[in-house]
């Protein structure tokens, strides 16, 4: 019998290491803007936006959420001279044409913060740009292969385990409707924008999954050999006795198949961005 200590230190080993496993996908996942601006495809997949060149330096106006910032971009905008330019929004990357503003950059900002399975590392300007480009490239590959979509009965489900997962929800009592309103307001977004951006994130998931897991075949031998140097000794260290391997080894398949995802995503975003066009806009830069 499995004593509650082994329990518990079983489900944070394992915990860990799917959080581990699964970053680099989440991370990516969790890139992109909430605002109603992008097209909708057929598979329910936005469009990424589209480099606009009608004017010599981009300055595209952009919706956001009503916020402090946006606020003050408004009545910056109501209180201009005539002939006077306004700053509205900034072009901070361009990815085949798609472009990446500094709004997205803002809304990122946002979006970290209600992300449960976040890291603690902290996100710099530069970091999130080059999360935003990468989501951008698999919005774009994800246009040319359509899937089917995500229900929103599935949608429901996750949302439902999300709010009771966020640790700083439980001061708002998030498992009810209103506190689960306050808790998005304060943070800056809606309830019809967090759930248009975890549907699509539940969408490029499954694009993910659909292009890299099924290939990928994980053998007894690959899960003896991390139960034994990665399992057994966390277990050591907490002088907990491990369960036996045949009663965890589908937990440790699926980290280590979220393990070899991550990795060939990485790959494949690189050659991505070898054989497209990626551009970074540095402040001040004057756009063509």
């Amino acid at each position: 019998m499995i004593s509650m200590a082994q329990r518990t230190t079983g489900r944070w080993v394992m915990g860990a290491a799917a959080l581990v496993a699964t970053t680099v996908v989440i991370s990516v996942l969790m890139a992109g803007s909430l605002t109603g601006q992008t097209a909708v495809q057929p598979t329910g997949i936005p469009q990424a936006k589209t480099a606009q060149t009608t004017t010599p330096q981009m300055e595209a106006p952009k919706t956001t959420p009503k916020t402090a910032a946006s606020g003050k971009a408004g009545d910056a905008a109501a209180n201009a001279r005539p002939g006077q330019g306004v700053t509205l929004d900034r072009l901070v990357a361009v990815v085949n044409g798609d472009v990446i503003l500094e709004s997205d950059v803002d809304e990122e900002r946002r979006l970290e913060e209600v992300q449960p399975y976040r890291t603690p590392t902290s996100m710099t300007r530069d970091r999130i740009i080059e999360r935003l480009i990468d989501r951008a490239l698999i919005l774009q590959q994800a246009a040319l292969q359509p899937e089917d979509g995500v229900s929103d009965k599935d949608v429901d489900a996750q949302l439902a385990t999300l709010r009771k997962d966020i640790p700083a929800c439980k001061q708002y009592n998030c498992e009810s409707d209103e506190g689960w309103k306050r808790y998005l307001g304060d943070h800056g977004l809606t309830e019809e924008e967090f759930r248009a951006r975890w549907k699509q994130r539940m969408q490029l998931l499954k694009f993910i999954e659909a292009r890299f897991r099924n290939g990928i075949k994980i053998s007894d031998a690959d899960v003896k050999a991390y139960y034994e140097k990665n399992m057994a000794p966390e277990y050591a260290k907490r002088n907990v006795t491990p369960p036996k391997l045949d009663t965890i080894q589908n937990r440790i398949e699926e980290v280590l198949l979220q393990q070899q995802v991550g990795a060939l995503l990485q790959d494949w975003l690189k050659s991505l961005r070898a054989q497209g066009s990626v551009r970074t806009i540095t402040p001040g830069e004057v756009t063509p």
